[in-house]
């Protein structure tokens, strides 16, 4: 895959699978925004680990659960590199409550940095990003297996999943395919907080290879959708998730 010349924004990429997509994009040849919101120190550890190979990355503080960060985001993306042309939704949060203990807080923050935090990125998109461009959307698997106590998360990724579909014959006209990738379970900081081994090791057994999937396996299947071997696919959700469901 060649991605010489274009630029690439990954939002929350300095960890798990945003930090593997931005180092896989930046060995592909893009010029990489790699966005965090806190955690400065390991987003110039991952600038530091792109450019140790040669590739080009600048670490950009945004906070995508609010509109005017995400503005901020494209226009420091374009004084800095002059283009957008690949755009990754990954920031997201993923609290695991019931029903019963889930509060105002906790519905609202998942629904601003989930759904408002992808969908604005993609009106950004609109106005900013160039013939040809390609944006991935972050899902996730689990809201098809009617887990327990992940209500809210799944709500929100339900939500990212239809405005994928609801934004492809918008992007359309512009030549930029839309398109949202639902890992199944990954061995993640943000998957990992506050299981128990035995309730990880229950995960590993629900797909097809019993094991976590890695963010490379993540990595690997976004790098076919911002290819140019897939532009006739847009508007799709891609389950990779070993056979999870």
């Amino acid at each position: 895959m060649n991605l010489n010349g274009k630029v690439a924004i990954v939002t929350g990429a300095s960890r798990g699978i945003g930090r593997q997509v931005a180092i896989q994009l930046a060995q592909a040849g893009a010029k990489v925004v790699v966005n965090y919101s806190s955690s400065r120190g390991k987003a110039d550890e991952v600038v530091t680990a792109i450019e140790q190979f040669g590739g080009q990355a600048a670490a950009i503080q945004a906070d995508v659960s609010k509109v005017s960060e995400v503005e901020a985001l494209f226009s420091e993306t374009l004084e800095r590199f002059g283009r957008v042309d690949i755009l990754v939704n990954n920031a997201g949060i993923m609290e695991n409550n019931a029903i019963a203990d889930v509060t105002e807080e906790i519905f609202d923050r998942h629904f601003a940095l989930n759904v408002k935090g992808t969908y604005f990125a993609c009106q950004q998109a609109m106005k900013h990003m160039e013939r040809g461009g390609t944006i991935v959307n972050f899902s996730t698997s689990v809201s098809g297996a009617m887990l327990p106590t992940y209500s809210v998360y799944a709500a929100t990724k339900g939500a990212v999943e239809q405005l994928t579909r609801q934004l492809a014959k918008e992007f359309g006209p512009k030549d930029i395919v839309i398109n949202c990738i639902a890992p199944g379970q990954v061995a993640t900081d943000l998957f990992l907080n506050g299981k128990s081994p035995e309730l990880v090791d229950s995960f590993r057994r629900m797909n097809a290879f019993g094991r976590l999937g890695e963010p490379e396996d993540i990595a690997n299947a976004l790098e076919l959708l911002v290819s140019d071997k897939a532009r006739w696919i847009t508007g799709q959700t891609i389950r990779v998730n070993g056979g999870f469901n």
